[in-house]
Order: structure tokens, then sequence, then C-alpha cells
């Protein structure tokens, strides 16, 4: 079985990311779009170097009142110097701290839009592959994102969610329904498990769609993260699934 990567978005005033950090394989720094600063993000890169994570940039739309998680109206050419604005902030910050950036994931409503939009997807993989070909785009998996960066001649990681249910599309719920966010611990887990060892996923609506896992995303914003990490990381154990950053 393939090992899998744990991810969680970091670096956007949560308050909670060292003891995050000890438990993931990625880290997806947030870089001046939706939230963080110089501050957070040199913080967050220290926190990754110290705990051996790999360093991801994860730039979404300026838009910090709704958290990035609105959708815009946005050009690809918009979304390429987006992306490759903050990026480049977090990249410079990286290299000052003896760091490198590994990968890159779109946050929020940029995410959503560009896993449906394919045009979007192309911009973020452009943005990408002119800064430096060796990162990694992370997107959901089976969507226009993965499809654009593995057009570009990217490595993609393909990214499942613990946390979130799908609808029968395959796209993840929209936030603001009142099912998108999954609380229960040991559902989540099970979740997962299907998922690595199936090769699929319940939708909320009772379709079971196929789902190929690369790195599995635990938001730092959910109902209990570290109880959710902790408990995949024990049942992943336990299930002899390697847990390992993409591309180690």
């Amino acid at each position: 079985m393939m090992p899998i990567d744990l991810n969680c978005d970091l670096g956007e005033g949560i308050g909670s990311d060292e003891m995050l950090m000890s438990l993931i394989t990625s880290a997806n720094i947030a870089c001046g779009g939706h939230a963080g600063d110089e501050q957070s993000m040199r913080q967050a890169v220290v926190l990754a170097q110290k705990h051996g994570v790999a360093v991801g940039a994860h730039p979404g739309f300026m838009d910090r009142e709704f958290f990035g998680r609105r959708e815009l109206p946005i050009t690809p050419d918009e979304v390429f110097s987006l992306v490759c604005t903050q990026v480049e902030h977090l990249r410079k910050i990286a290299s000052s701290a003896g760091a490198s950036i590994s990968h890159v994931k779109p946050h929020g409503a940029l995410y959503n839009q560009a896993a449906r939009d394919p045009s979007l997807a192309d911009a973020i993989a452009r943005a990408v592959k002119s800064m430096d070909g060796q990162l990694i785009l992370f997107g959901p998996a089976g969507s226009q994102l993965i499809a654009a960066g593995m057009q570009r001649g990217l490595k993609v990681a393909q990214e499942v969610f613990a946390d979130r249910n799908y609808g029968g599309d395959g796209q993840l719920i929209l936030r603001n329904h009142p099912l998108a966010l999954i609380k229960d611990v040991t559902a989540a887990v099970h979740r997962v498990v299907r998922m690595l060892k199936c090769g699929d996923v319940i939708a909320l609506n009772g379709t079971c769609l196929p789902i190929v896992a690369d790195t599995l995303c635990v938001h730092g914003d959910g109902a209990d993260p570290l109880a959710l990490l902790q408990a995949l990381r024990y049942t992943l154990n336990q299930q002899g699934i390697n847990i390992s950053a993409v591309g180690t």
C-alpha cells in the first residue's frame, strides 16, 4: 500500500500550530492572502523545521473578512499573479531561515474554483511551474487542478479530506452546509481507512465514489484537529500504513 502524507493548513492564527505540527508530515503555510504575515510565516517555517515537516505555500484570495472562503470572480492572469506573489513571499522567508518550499496548495475558494475551472487550474499550474518545476501541486483528487498540474509536467499530490463530506459530484460540500464538516473522530478515521484501503468514499447522498489519496488534509480549525490527528496516526500505524511527506 502506498504511503500517505498528513497535511494541515497552518500559520492562520488558530493558535495550535506547534501541537499540530508535531503530528503532520506537510504544512501548508498561509502566505499573506486570506491570512498570515511575515512574522506568522517565519514562525511556521521554524516550527516545520523543528518537527521535520515539509514546508508548503498556501496562497488564497486577498479576502481576510471571509478568510478566503468566498468565491470571487477572477481571471486566469489575476490567479497567476496572485499565486506567484504569495508563494514567492513565503519562499524568500523560508530561504532566509535555511528552508525550502516543497509544495503549493491553494486555499479555500481559490482551491474550489480551480478544482472545477480548467482555466483557473491551468493558471495555478503555470504559476507553480514558472517558479520551480520541482514543486509539488496539491489539489482535490480527480479535479481539474490535478489534471492541469499533470499537463504542465508537475508532480501532483491528489488530496482527500478526513473531516469534510463529499457531494455526489465528487466536490467537497461547501462549508455553509450544516453537514459539510465531519465532527465525529471515529467516523472520520473509519472513512480515511476506507479511502486508503478500498479507494473510494461514500458521498453525502450515498453514492460510492472512486478516489485516489496521496495526501490527507485535517483542518486546523476543525472540530478537534488534535484528537483527529492523534487517532489517525494511531490507526494508520495499526493498519500498517506508512505516513510520510509526498516525495520522500
